[in-house]
């Protein structure tokens, strides 16, 4: 694990402790057991009998980073009044005004499931071309 990514671990994530797992080396939680027994004191650690070895894990995280997008200010430029009025309805059902302002102007990342409902959203309402997010990033979805 770099050293930035266990700057990014989360404080109180709940650790793996299962050595024998096959996913451990692509598995968070397991990955992030040494910066975080080098970091802290206390430590969050899940009931070894409760993991299942292998990807069918419940508490299995996939440590390969996830494509998160911001804003969809640009999104709304290109519809019509009535598409855009009817896409804001339709988000406004999922989330509430401020979430949905704030997810527009980008201040929260959106992630691979919201970004789904956004598109859907947009077919929802007549948009019928291709538009993209404002912007995207990669990150580690803890």
């Amino acid at each position: 694990m770099s050293k930035i990514l266990s700057k990014e671990v989360p404080e109180n994530y709940a650790l793996c402790l299962r050595e024998d797992c096959p996913c451990a080396s692509t598995c968070l939680r397991r990955l992030a057991c040494k910066p975080m027994m080098e970091r802290s004191t206390y430590l969050r650690v899940l009931n070894p009998d409760r993991c299942v070895p292998g990807a069918s894990c419940p508490y299995y995280r996939n440590s390969a980073p996830v494509v998160y997008a911001r804003g969809f200010k640009g999104m709304q430029e290109r519809m019509l009044p009535a598409q855009y009025q009817k896409f804001r309805a339709l988000l406004l059902n999922h989330f509430s005004q401020n979430t949905f302002y704030e997810r527009r102007r980008g201040d929260f990342a959106l992630s691979p499931e919201e970004q789904k409902m956004v598109l859907q959203a947009l077919h929802q309402a007549g948009v019928m071309e291709d538009l993209s997010f404002d912007r995207y990033e990669e990150s580690i979805c803890w």
